[in-house]
């Protein structure tokens, strides 16, 4: 039988430092929640909001599938392993920190806010090479799951060292569609940048976020017009 679990946006952990505010549906930093580790292999999920011309200095990771999605504006990025890139809305960035690695993350637009989600997910290999990529991805197609992220190379979108697919869809209202899990023992983190869904009859608004496993397949229905990304990571790992 499902199991599923609602994250309202409003019980998220925030914090504002002037040039930046962050929400945080995970424990991160100095939001701790001991029932909010994580989901599954998903570890972060991070609603940014940056201010023109700020930014994160240089700082390390390791033995992490980073993932960024601007929502609004650019980011510029540098690290360690010589990468000098400017991602923007429309694309997605990401990095397996492996062996580790440093990066600084910039909003290059002294007028414009960024605005953009940063993502961890648990690898399944420790310590491979640090390695980057960006893509182009597809916001315009609507009322499909619009596949973004996989742990195939040669699919749609960037890969990860994990088996987990990522999904970023605009449903017109009233549409309705099934999502079918691709692997065994995966759920589904629905985040809803805007809108309003019905899930496993279940009401979630705007920066909600909802989790559903035991299951292997997921109805959404858009109650408004609605954009969200859809994250099927490992349960157990």
């Amino acid at each position: 039988m499902s199991q599923s679990i609602i994250h309202k946006a409003n019980s998220r952990g925030a914090a504002d430092h002037g040039w930046l505010k962050s929400y945080h549906t995970f424990s991160f930093a100095g939001y701790y929640n001991p029932e909010r580790i994580n989901f599954g292999a998903l570890r972060v999920l991070n609603d940014d909001f940056v201010t023109g011309g700020m930014g994160f200095g240089e700082h390390p990771h390791d033995n992490m599938e980073i993932i960024s999605i601007p929502l609004e504006g650019d980011l510029q990025h540098k690290d360690s392993m010589g990468n000098t890139a400017t991602i923007k809305t429309g694309e997605i960035q990401v990095m397996s920190a492996g062996t580790g690695i440093y990066h600084s993350e910039y909003n290059p637009n002294p007028e414009k806010p960024v605005k953009f989600l940063q993502i961890w997910l648990f690898p399944n290999k420790r310590n491979v090479t640090p390695r980057y990529d960006q893509q182009k991805i597809d916001d315009q197609t609507k009322n499909e799951f619009v596949q973004i992220l996989s742990p195939d190379s040669n699919d749609n979108g960037v890969w990860i060292y994990q088996d987990a697919w990522f999904s970023l869809s605009n449903f017109d209202a009233g549409i309705s569609k099934n999502y079918k899990i691709h692997k065994e023992d995966n759920g589904v983190y629905i985040f809803l940048l805007e809108g309003n869904l019905e899930i496993d009859g279940k009401t979630i608004e705007t920066r909600d976020g909802f989790g559903i496993w035991n299951t292997d397949n997921v109805e959404i229905k858009a109650l408004t017009n609605s954009k969200f990304l859809l994250m099927e990571v490992p349960i157990h790992f």
